[in-house]
């Protein structure tokens, strides 16, 4: 997550739409200015989590379909850092122009804003040096268990929701979905993983995925792939999709988007772009 996102962070009040003010625009005819209103583009609200032991803020957005079909369910889209001065907006935005020209189906976003980044998205690590970027790494079991017994109750209770999820997340949260695609398949339909930090911990994940993949034979997910110029994060990117080749089971739906045009600040937004089109494109019309 590049430093922009870590700017000025929005805290939007309890319940409330999120909200961006628009700039004073100049009545026609006129000398006074007319008061700005807010620009409404989804929810947020808060939860108490027992598990992590402090309180998490989630964004919410709609599609407009939601509305307008008041007895349709739509299926989740779970977006890592997915606060306001994190990736939500970015995404939201995203979602709606894909939407809108047909190239995916309608999804409830859900984002779930940071607290404690790299203590979340990391699993544990023997690597001295992981260790030295935070007071605290490898909480990724206890944030997977938050998203699980916390987050998903909440959302199935408040909106209107099919099965099917889909994660996405990108660097240290890319790592966080790839672990989760092999450690906890069964949480996420789709997990697209942008510029996966799989160096973390000496490339465990990379070095295990042999392994773990001969050991689900049924498995029956589907997993997207991306990775730009970033050589930390190309090269074991790369090695993982060789290992998908030779061991994913036939059930398991993958791809590798390589971007060597992109760097690791300017991938995630063409990347998920790619993915929605990719991994949600809406179903094809049927003739009549």
């Amino acid at each position: 997550m590049n430093a922009a996102r870590r700017q000025f962070p929005l805290r939007p009040p309890e319940l409330l739409g999120i909200f961006l003010v628009a700039g004073s625009v100049l009545a026609a005819g006129t000398t006074t200015a007319e008061k700005p209103s807010p620009v409404v583009i989804g929810e947020t609200f808060t939860i108490d989590s027992k598990g992590l032991g402090e309180k998490r803020r989630v964004n919410i957005y709609l599609p407009a379909a939601y509305a307008d079909s008041p007895d349709a369910r739509f299926p989740v889209l779970y977006v890592l850092d997915g606060g306001m001065a994190e990736d939500f907006l970015h995404i939201a935005g995203l979602a709606q122009v894909c939407v809108g020209n047909g190239t995916m189906r309608p999804f409830v976003l859900v984002g779930i804003e940071n607290t404690k980044r790299r203590r979340d998205m990391t699993g544990p690590t023997d690597n001295a040096d992981d260790r030295k970027i935070a007071d605290r790494v490898g909480g990724s079991a206890a944030f997977r268990t938050f998203i699980r017994d916390e987050l998903m109750p909440q959302v199935t209770e408040r909106y209107r929701t099919t099965k099917e999820t889909a994660v996405v997340g990108e660097s240290l949260a890319g790592l966080f979905v790839v672990e989760t695609f092999f450690l906890e398949p069964e949480l996420f339909d789709t997990c697209i993983a942008i510029d996966p930090s799989l160096w973390w911990n000496d490339r465990r994940l990379v070095k295990e995925a042999g392994e773990k993949l001969r050991g689900r034979p049924n498995l029956e997910k589907a997993l997207y792939l991306a990775s730009s110029d970033e050589k930390g994060i190309a090269e074991p990117t790369k090695l993982f999709a060789d290992i998908l080749t030779e061991s994913a089971p036939p059930g398991v739906r993958w791809h590798h988007e390589q971007m060597p045009g992109e760097k690791h600040g300017t991938i995630y937004h063409p990347a998920a772009l790619k993915a929605f089109r990719s991994e949600f494109k809406p179903p094809p019309e049927r003739k009549k």
